[in-house]
């Protein structure tokens, strides 16, 4: 692999009818790249917002779409077999944390026995990198801040995070198995246009603008690292076109969690900005000019009440810089809800 991406490229983006895939689909196909998208088209949350997603996306020509579903093997291995992807970016999976309480065998399904069907085809494909999607929620119990990726990561308080956690050790397995170039990337609190209606921007913006009180959890004492979806893609955008190898300076006696004799990494994605959830309620209600009227709640189970990410590796090793000032960000997200959901 060279250090950037041609128009010769071919990716395989899974979950593009979701958030993350969705922008990182427009911004590769968009640069003249070619792009196959794979999604099941999960009822999670609303279909016809993927499908909107999704039709934005057919507008390039460079751009095909596959519904298909990560946990069936067969259908995995035709769209590979069909595509030959020189790089995978794996952002399918069953998201959100409370959701994981009540469901626990979909995150299974999708975010264990599906990633090992992305490893095998990564396996026999001949594909030069594979990037996946992990997130900050592995960090669970641990509270020096902020995350580190040197950290250990081994106490995850959701069977999400288990289940992420468990991406990124199946992953440096197939790297030092077979070879397989791969980088793990934990995202932190992504938002922006064409967001999760799970999420708490979306649901907020919903609530207010309805006259519904919002729950604010923790009392309000949460603090996350919102990280605005375009420093997202940028990001990863970075980090496809640069396949890692493996460190020879590794050492088993002293082992560094983010690093490996074998060609895999992994990386801290955020803004390291933490935000309190109150001062983000306040640049929304500035934003809609409406005030949020407010259940305060306590934790809810598998939350953790702080995120905050150490960028000195993606920085580094990619140039990474976050630009977008939160309430900036979330003025782009409330234009775009406002034009797609045709509300004053």
């Amino acid at each position: 692999m060279t250090d950037r991406l041609t128009s010769s490229t071919r990716i395989l983006v899974t979950g593009a009818a979701g958030f993350i895939g969705y922008h990182l689909s427009e911004r590769l196909a968009g640069d003249g790249l070619t792009v196959l998208g794979l999604d099941n088209l999960s009822p999670y949350y609303d279909v016809t917002l993927k499908q909107a997603r999704l039709d934005r996306l057919a507008r390039h020509g460079n751009f095909r779409f596959c519904r298909a579903d990560l946990a069936d093997g067969k259908s995995v291995e035709a769209a590979f077999d069909g595509f030959s992807p020189h790089i995978v970016v794996n952002l399918a999976a069953q998201a959100g944390v409370r959701y994981s309480l009540d469901h626990p065998h979909t995150y299974i399904d999708s975010n264990v026995m599906g990633f090992l069907n992305i490893l095998e085809a990564c396996r026999h494909g001949d594909v030069d990198h594979l990037v996946y999607a992990s997130t900050s929620s592995v960090y669970g119990a641990n509270t020096a801040m902020p995350f580190s990726v040197h950290q250990p990561a081994d106490h995850p308080v959701s069977l999400y995070a288990a289940s992420k956690k468990a991406n990124e050790a199946m992953a440096h397995a197939y790297s030092h198995l077979y070879g397989i170039a791969s980088t793990g990337l934990r995202f932190f609190t992504v938002y922006g246009p064409w967001g999760r209606p799970d999420m708490a921007l979306f649901l907020f913006t919903d609530a207010i603008l309805s006259g519904r009180a919002i729950d604010v959890f923790n009392n309000g004492h949460m603090r996350r690292d919102f990280t605005y979806i375009d420093d997202i893609v940028e990001g990863m955008v970075r980090v496809m076109a640069k396949a890692p190898q493996g460190d020879p300076q590794w050492n088993g006696d002293h082992p560094d969690p983010p690093s490996s004799s074998a060609p895999h990494r992994l990386y801290n994605i955020g803004n390291s900005q933490p935000v309190e959830l109150l001062d983000m309620i306040e640049s929304l209600e500035r934003c809609l000019g409406k005030t949020a009227k407010k259940n305060m709640l306590p934790m809810q189970p598998g939350d953790v009440p702080a995120t905050y990410a150490d960028m000195g590796d993606l920085e580094r090793d990619f140039g990474y810089a976050p630009k977008t000032p939160l309430d900036q960000g979330i003025r782009h997200f409330v234009d775009w809800y406002l034009d797609f959901y045709k509300k004053k």
